[in-house]
This record gives C-alpha cells, sequence and structure tokens, in this order.
C-alpha cells in the first residue's frame, strides 16, 4: 500500500476527527490553570493531544500553551505548525459555526479552513508515514500552537524550551508555497478628549471592529436623542447616494443609534471586504460635524485613512518586486467622549521596514495631537525559490496535483516566520474561495484528503 492509499484508508477517521475538533469553540478567552488562552483554546489542543497519543505518537504539552506530536528520529527536525485556535465565528452562518455539518461534501465550521481541517490532514499524513514503515533519518514534528489569531503567546512560549526546528512548514495559506510574507504591525491611533469639549453633532460612542486582523462587518454610532431625527434623516439620504448598508437601533432610551454593516475579510485582502468602520467614518464626515476634539478626530481618519487599502493617504503605499503593494485595514474603532482609539493592520513589502511605516504616518499624522502606539509585529519572511525546501515542496506539489506553478507571496501572517527556515505550504488550492475568518467557512472533504496524501509526501520526502 502506497502513502496515498494509506491516507485514503483513514478517510472516515480524517472526516470525524475534523468535525470533533471543529466542535471545540476554541476563540481565546480568558485564562485558566494549564489553559492560558481560556477553556475552548484548552479543549483543543488536549483534544489533538490525546488523538495523536492514540494514534501511536510521542506526545508533549507544553503547560497549555502548545504541544506536539513527534515521529522519527536523528539530530535534525523537520517541523510542521499548525494552529488550533480560531477567530469569533461573528454572524450570518448558513449552518452553526460550531456544529461541523457536512453539506455538499464540504465540511462547513469556523476553523475548517483555517487551521483544524489542515491540521487533521497533517495528523494523518504523519500516520501514514509512521504505518508504511518509511525510514527516516531525521524527527518530525506535528506542533499545534494556540494563539496563532492573537499575539503568538504561543510560539513565544514554545521557542523558550523547546529546539528550533531546522526546517519547517505551515499548512496555513495556500499552495502551491509561500516563500515570501509580507511584514506586520498593529498601529494605535490614540487621542485623548477634553471633557469640556463641545460635541456639536451628539456623538456619544463608537464601537467598530474586534480583532485588528479582521475587516469589521459593524459598525455602530451612538447619538443623543435630544440631536432629533438628524442623524437618521442623513443616514438615509447617505444611504442611497453612497451604496453603503446602514440601519438603526432606537431600543435604548435616551439614544438614538446608527450601524454601519460591512462584509468580514481577512486583514492581507481587505480590499475583498467592506470595512463598516470606514463606512461609519464616510458618513459621519459627511453629517456636519463640529471643531471639538472628537469630531476631528472622526474627520481626521476619515481623512487619513478611510475605505482606502493602501496607505496613500498616509504616505506609505510601498510596494516592491517580491512581495508586492502595501495594505491597511482599519480593524478596530473605539470612540467616546474621553478618548479616541482605532488600530490598523499594516501588511509591508518585504524589502521595506517597520521603522519606514511608523516615519510615514508620523509625518502623515504631524500636528494632530494623535499618539501611535505600536502593538504586534512580526518582521517579514523571505526564502529564495531555488532553496532546498522551496523546490522539495514545488516538486512535491507538482507530482501530486500535477500543476506546475510557481512560488507565492502573501500579506498573510503564518507560523512560518516563526521558524529559522520555514514556509506555508498549503492548504488552499488554486482557484478555491479564501474562507478564513469569514461567515460559512469550509473545507471540502476531497480537498482534505488531497491535503494529507500532498503533507505524507513532503513528510517522506523532506525527513529522508
Amino acid at each position: 500500500m502506497d502513502l496515498r492509499e494509506r491516507v485514503e484508508s483513514y478517510r472516515d477517521q480524517i472526516i470525524k476527527s475534523v468535525q470533533e475538533l471543529i466542535s471545540i469553540p476554541s476563540v481565546k478567552s480568558q485564562p485558566q490553570p494549564g489553559r492560558p488562552f481560556g477553556e475552548g483554546v484548552g479543549k483543543a489542543l488536549e483534544y489533538a493531544l490525546d488523538l495523536a497519543s492514540k494514534l501511536g505518537f510521542r506526545v508533549k504539552n507544553l503547560d497549555g500553551y502548545a504541544g506536539y506530536e513527534e515521529l522519527g528520529g536523528g539530530d535534525e527536525t523537520v517541523a510542521i505548525l499548525a494552529h488550533l485556535d480560531v477567530v469569533p465565528p461573528g454572524d450570518g452562518w448558513t449552518y452553526p459555526p460550531y456544529s461541523a455539518e457536512i453539506h455538499d461534501g464540504k465540511i462547513y465550521g469556523r476553523g475548517a479552513i483555517d487551521d483544524k481541517g489542515p491540521a487533521i490532514a497533517a495528523l494523518y499524513a504523519m500516520k501514514a508515514v509512521m504505518d508504511s514503515g518509511i525510514p527516516l533519518s531525521k524527527k518530525v514534528r506535528l506542533i499545534f500552537g494556540t494563539d496563532e489569531e492573537s499575539g503568538w503567546e504561543d510560539m513565544d512560549y514554545y521557542f523558550k524550551h523547546e529546539p528550533m526546528p531546522d526546517l519547517g512548514l505551515t499548512p496555513d495559506a495556500n499552495y502551491p508555497v509561500i516563500h515570501a510574507e509580507k511584514g506586520i504591525v498593529h498601529l494605535s491611533l490614540v487621542k485623548e478628549f477634553s471633557e469640556e469639549d463641545q460635541v456639536v453633532s451628539g456623538i456619544k460612542r463608537i464601537e467598530g471592529g474586534s480583532r485588528p486582523n479582521m475587516v469589521p462587518d459593524l459598525c455602530r454610532c451612538v447619538f443623543d436623542a435630544n440631536c432629533g431625527e438628524k442623524p437618521l434623516i442623513h443616514m438615509k439620504s447617505f444611504q442611497e447616494y453612497s451604496g453603503y448598508q446602514f440601519k438603526t437601533d432606537l431600543s435604548r432610551e435616551g439614544e438614538i443609534a446608527v450601524e454601519a454593516v460591512g462584509v468580514s475579510a481577512h486583514a492581507s485582502t481587505p480590499d475583498k471586504g467592506k470595512n463598516a468602520a470606514a463606512q461609519m467614518l464616510a458618513y459621519l464626515a459627511t453629517l456636519g460635524l463640529g471643531n471639538s476634539e472628537l469630531e476631528k478626530f472622526v474627520l481626521t481618519l476619515n481623512d487619513k485613512i478611510g475605505s482606502d487599502t493602501t496607505g496613500r493617504n498616509l504616505g506609505i503605499d510601498f510596494k516592491d518586486d517580491v512581495s508586492g503593494s502595501l495594505t491597511l485595514n482599519l480593524g478596530i474603532l473605539e470612540i467616546d467622549r474621553s478618548r479616541g482609539r482605532a488600530v490598523i493592520d499594516i501588511r509591508y513589502p518585504v524589502k521595506y521596514t517597520q521603522a519606514q511605516v511608523i516615519e510615514g504616518i508620523k509625518k502623515a499624522l504631524e500636528g494632530t495631537g494623535i499618539e501611535i502606539e505600536v502593538g504586534h509585529s512580526q518582521d517579514p519572511l523571505y526564502v529564495p525559490k531555488d532553496h532546498f525546501l522551496v523546490q522539495t515542496l514545488m516538486e512535491v506539489y507538482e507530482e501530486e496535483t500535477g500543476q506546475k506553478l510557481e512560488p507565492l507571496a502573501i500579506g498573510g501572517g503564518t507560523y512560518a516566520r516563526a521558524l529559522k527556515v520555514g514556509v506555508a505550504f498549503g492548504a488552499v488550492f488554486p482557484g478555491n474561495p479564501e474562507l478564513a475568518h469569514q461567515k460559512d467557512e469550509y473545507i471540502d472533504i476531497e480537498d482534505l484528503m488531497l491535503n494529507a496524501k500532498i503533507y505524507a509526501k513532503a513528510i517522506a520526502r523532506l525527513a529522508k
């Protein structure tokens, strides 16, 4: 029985394991003993390690921060890094996001493609290699991360306690091979307001978005009720000529709420979504605002960011010949009468630096009184196309699919950049929709199986 047949013999087990893992709502939450990222994330890690142990692998739980299963021996290590945490599901799902229902040959659920389905595919790929008795000269580790969608505390902890692999891959992006990833930085644009400042427009607070790396699909602005009908009348006319979608909420006494409705997308491709926070800023900018610090903050954000995803108005529309153009996403907007905060997610080309990005923004915001706070950041990743790792994985992909393609550069940030030498390898095939962080996320079962077959051959080839 060859590797492909071996993987195929696990089909029912693979599907069941993916469904069981999806059914665990592993969104980061309040820490618990032994579960630093909350109950759901902890349960997902424990499930994966228990499954790996039952399948015959050596396993280790690193205090709930991460864990791994291991195969083979030798001085060198090939790593596969997958993550078990997920972003919040959001609203509007056709099927419940943690039900893992199968429809038309697809498993639906949050994490199906990002990254629970691929993690299970890699697990059973390792089982296929083990059960086939293929001799390996290197160790192979499947590392389960638990904080990929937030601050990567899991990887920080892992590499404080475990050695750096010699090379590796992560099944958390696109095929054929991602050899370059843009740098990532999250910046908070913050301004304190004077409480004596008169807000002529009646704005009390604005709230939109939950994560910098997601295009917000809802943004809410609350006005004082004494503003009368002006916000609602303007909303209707603005909606007609802008094409943006809005709705109202008058349920709370003394308040009028206007809500901008957008479409979520991953921050690496913000142009594929409709940013509700940007829509709200555009609406407010045409409302007739006063001269308070709050209102000037709103106008500045609309002028310098708004719906632009290139960074042009901030003077940072960089591009290079390896990874393309910079992207910008307004991920979080939080404003009340004492403070304003906007969090932007920036993906900059590999030939530029974080310092260049920040310097450009500082210059663009000079004189506004807005402070810049640096949050999560990751340096760019670049592995040359002629590197052994890239070449080997490209060969495996072509052999298993019959497709001869070129390595890719992306704006997404994967675990590959946590490695000394690493790339992203799958799990989304060319032409398939980008479903990460979106409602009705799914993984096609045939794609799931093909992933497992590709990873099995890659493991055998890299660790021989």
